[in-house]
């Protein structure tokens, strides 16, 4: 019998899950809640979309001071 292995797949979570109220972004990987809940689903193209915007949405969080500068 084979097994097989399925690759994890890469997540931007840093484990501080704390979503912001104002935005709605997680104050540690800069997600929404739809898009941390639905991250498997969203296929590697969906993922690579949503990873693009990341590093724009946590400079805005560190630029309303909900984040230490970098």
């Amino acid at each position: 019998m084979r097994h097989m292995t399925i690759a994890a797949i890469p997540s931007p979570c840093i484990k501080v899950c704390a979503v912001d109220g104002e935005t709605g972004w997680c104050l540690g990987c800069g997600r929404t809640l739809t898009e941390i809940g639905g991250w498997v689903k969203l296929g590697e193209t969906g993922r690579a979309e949503v990873d693009k915007k990341l590093p724009a949405r946590m400079d805005e969080l560190r630029a309303l001071g909900k984040l230490n500068p970098a």
